[in-house]
Parts: structure tokens; C-alpha cells; sequence
């Protein structure tokens, strides 16, 4: 996994080849802020970590998720994000479907200090996932998105925070977060 790790483009990178819904990834990454006390907790997590993601530049999750993760991991030094398009990489996305059947992107591959996968995220915040798979799919598209939209806009990346920092802690053998 290294090998794909080292050929993905770092997040910065991502961000300028990125040619569908390109304001909204501007817009969105220039508005990102971490709160200082997440930051705090993660600089006290052990262990170098590399999150491998999976996205396209269509995808409205990836538009409001990825500028988060780049976020934090500039504030942290063992931690990396390298972005990898879904279409060129079907088998790594493959061994990570939704519900073992969907390609749902992001996903999120969380990889130790030897590029051992160990674990992963996607496509979405629990909650937001759980929404879209019960209610929201009863919904026509455009309304849905609006929804998904809210949640993103009020939520300003918390709760993805929470979740891939769990999913570190998890790796390395620490507790989750109470919050």
C-alpha cells in the first residue's frame, strides 16, 4: 500500500485538478477551522499515520469532508492525507464498499507508520449515513442533497473529526473519545 500511498497526490495537490463543482471546493476549503482543543487531542495521539482517500471531484461528501482531514493533518506532524481518484483505483475501493456492495466515496484508509491498512471510514458521518439510508433515500435527489448540504453546514466538520480520530485511537489502542 505504500507504493499507492506515495503515488497519491497530496490534498493541496488534489484540490488543483479538481474541475467539477471547483468553487465549492475553494469555498469550502477556505472557510475549514479546526477547534483548537480537537487539535490538542489529536497532537497527543501516538503512533505515524497516513489516511489514504478515495473521492472525485463530483462528490458532494468528499467536497465537505476533505478540506477537514487536509485541515487537521496540517496541524498535526505524524499524520498525512494523500488523495487517490476512485475510478483509477477500483480495487482498493472494492475491498472498501459500503455495505459490502456500494462504491460510496469518500472512504478514508487509515494506515500505520509500514502503510498496514488498519481500518477505514466512509462514506459519510454516522449519523448522516444512517439519515440518508433510512429517510433520505425516500426523498427525491434534490431535496436529499439539500439536507446533506444542512448537515455539512452546521456540523462544520465535528463530527468527521470525531469519527477518523476515533478510528486512530481505535489503531492505537486507545480509548475513544467521550465526546
Amino acid at each position: 500500500m505504500r507504493n499507492r500511498f506515495e503515488s497519491a497526490l497530496p490534498f493541496p495537490a488534489y484540490l488543483e485538478t479538481v474541475r467539477r463543482n471547483e468553487e465549492l471546493w475553494r469555498a469550502i476549503n477556505d472557510r475549514v477551522r479546526l477547534p483548537a482543543a480537537v487539535v490538542d487531542e489529536a497532537r497527543d495521539l501516538p503512533g505515524t499515520w497516513h489516511l489514504l482517500a478515495l473521492s472525485e471531484d463530483w462528490c458532494g461528501d468528499a467536497i465537505n469532508i476533505l478540506p477537514v482531514l487536509d485541515r487537521l493533518t496540517e496541524a498535526l506532524d505524524r499524520v498525512d492525507l494523500r488523495v487517490l481518484t476512485r475510478d483509477d483505483n477500483l480495487d482498493i475501493m472494492d475491498a472498501h464498499l459500503t455495505n459490502g456492495t456500494s462504491r460510496s466515496i469518500p472512504v478514508v484508509i487509515l494506515l500505520d507508520e509500514d502503510y498496514r491498512e488498519r481500518g477505514w471510514w466512509g462514506p459519510r458521518p454516522t449519523e448522516l449515513q444512517k439519515w440518508v439510508m433510512e429517510d433520505g433515500m425516500k426523498m427525491e435527489p434534490g431535496p436529499r442533497y439539500a439536507q446533506v448540504r444542512r448537515f455539512y453546514a452546521r456540523d462544520k466538520g465535528k463530527t468527521v473529526l470525531k469519527e477518523v480520530l476515533d478510528l486512530v485511537r481505535s489503531a492505537a489502542g486507545e480509548p475513544r473519545s467521550g465526546a
